[in-house]
């Protein structure tokens, strides 16, 4: 193959990112370049590395979309490059796109390409909106029409008469701005205007809709709900099923959405739990994890680890960055001595554990204060060595109630936070313009770095009904102090904890 790269032709899906296949993902982690439709969730373009180019290859307008002709160039060009370029489409590659018109670009220059699948809104958009496409009870076959051909223009390559006499129920793709004519050319052809119908928008997203109809009743009913394209129309009797098979749209959170304020390695947690509630999440990190700006008293620190009486961790990022680093200087877990630990939170203790390490104390509350109350109440601290590892410029509460006790403690920064800025998947543009119902924030960093990039206070000012969750009582002092009060707060202050407050809500 020599320096020619590859170019893989992947169904993304039709809108919900866990709908990717797994092959989808493999190869978007390895992308050099992924070149994404306007249909596709911009969520998925998170997968790709950090170095990979992304090129926005649509057809809308103001997103300045590539042609086709180009774009088909563009693939080979990269490819012939020496890069891995994934193709990423809505739905999947073949069905009503134009992935074998580049395919067969491809391989008339001769470029290596795979398809890749995916999950087409014809099935999924249904299933989403509680209506199974065939059913014992009702058919055993579907038909797929494409909407976008006029039903009036003198020739057509779809024969209306038989499309209405076919059995079974007819799905519908990209018809919205027709369906008046549609319906009216099918009801003229034979099938009832009480056929059961339904119209699916923005399927298997956070933000679906789903108006249910008869055939002479449909149209009227888009027109009143203004409903837009991307939609999928489903004519047949399997439409009544949604009444008892509606699942997606009875979630506790569907219809809201959710802005998610974690850093991207740890966003994934809370973002997983508040889509299985229902929720549409926009992930915008407002911290981007470093390291220290100085290496030199975390590596006096870590070779004179064997003096400290306790080390104190208060996130979980305090315990990843400490242990890289003491794995460079040490093979062994018991060169740690028999220093004990002290965790602030579950989250913390966790990681703790995954190296196998015993909490020896832990607050009852998630707070510095009630850290340094804990150790001061289970011993005497006083000439007790503490390090504290944690990040840069920090808290200072919990170091001066130590040492106000005796204590003599190393505060030490293993890592940094900085504001993330970047908008990789389009969240923070989405959140600009269409703005959200809920913000989580997790720490005290993320609301004053959200509130640096986005004006928090005046955005609740301008909208009243946007609401804010906090995850403990730093992050309410945070809120508090841009004169904000959330709308939410954990009872527990954990991950687990800040996705229930939103349900109480």
């Amino acid at each position: 193959m020599g320096l020619t790269g590859k170019v893989y032709l992947v169904g993304a899906g039709p809108g919900d990112a866990g709908l990717l296949t797994l092959r989808g993902a493999e190869l978007l982690r390895r992308a050099d370049v992924v070149v994404y439709d306007s249909l596709v969730n911009r969520e998925l373009l998170a997968l790709a590395p950090e170095a990979a180019e992304i090129i926005f290859g649509g057809k809308r307008p103001r997103d300045r979309a590539i042609p086709q002709e180009e774009l088909n160039q563009l693939l080979a060009e990269k490819a012939k490059a020496g890069k891995t370029v994934v193709r990423l489409k809505g739905g999947d590659p073949y069905i009503f796109g134009r992935g074998g018109e580049e395919a067969a670009k491809l391989h008339r220059d001769g470029v290596p390409f795979e398809v890749v699948p995916g999950i087409s809104s014809i099935i999924a958009a249904p299933s989403y909106a509680g209506i199974p496409l065939t059913h014992r009870e009702h058919c055993s076959s579907f038909t797929v029409i494409t909407g976008h051909e006029d039903p009036d223009k003198d020739e057509s390559a779809l024969d209306w008469k038989r499309v209405a006499r076919e059995p079974g129920t007819k799905v519908l793709l990209m018809g919205v701005e027709r369906i008046g004519k549609i319906a009216a050319a099918l009801e003229a052809n034979g099938l009832p205007a009480d056929t059961p119908a339904a119209m699916v928008r923005w399927g298997t997203m956070g933000r679906q809709q789903t108006i249910t109809a008869t055939l002479g009743t449909l149209a009227a009913k888009v027109a009143k709900a203004d409903f837009k394209a991307p939609a999928v129309t489903v004519i047949g009797t399997v439409s009544t099923l949604r009444d008892t098979l509606n699942w997606y749209e009875n979630r506790p959170l569907f219809g809201q959405r959710v802005v998610v304020t974690r850093n991207r390695r740890e966003a994934g947690k809370l973002s997983g739990q508040i889509r299985e509630l229902g929720a549409e999440v926009l992930e915008i990190p407002t911290i981007k994890i470093l390291p220290p700006t100085r290496n030199e008293p975390l590596i006096e620190a870590i070779t004179g680890i064997g003096s400290y009486d306790w080390i104190i961790f208060t996130s979980a990022n305090g315990v990843e960055h400490f242990f890289d680093y003491f794995f460079k200087a040490f093979r062994d877990v018991r060169d740690l001595g028999s220093v004990r630990f002290a965790a602030v939170g579950p989250a913390t203790a966790k990681k703790l554990r995954e190296f196998h390490l015993n909490i020896d104390l832990m607050p009852k509350t998630y707070t510095a204060a009630a850290t340094a109350k804990a150790m001061i109440a289970a011993q005497n601290v006083e000439n007790i060595s503490v390090l504290l590892a944690r990040a840069e410029s920090a808290n200072p509460e919990l170091p001066r109630l130590l040492e106000d006790k005796g204590a003599i403690v190393d505060d030490i920064a293993f890592y940094k936070t900085e504001p993330e800025t970047a908008d990789r998947n389009g969240a923070a543009d989405d959140f600009e313009e269409n703005s959200a119902d809920w913000i989580t924030f997790a720490s005290s960093s993320a609301v004053r770095n959200f509130d640096a990039r986005f004006g928090l206070a005046k955005r609740c000012a301008d909208n009243p009904k946007l609401k804010l969750a906090s995850i403990g009582p730093e992050t309410t002092k945070a809120l508090k102090e841009l004169g904000l009060k959330p709308t939410a707060k954990a009872k527990e202050h954990t991950i687990d904890g800040l996705a229930a407050a939103l349900l109480k809500k």
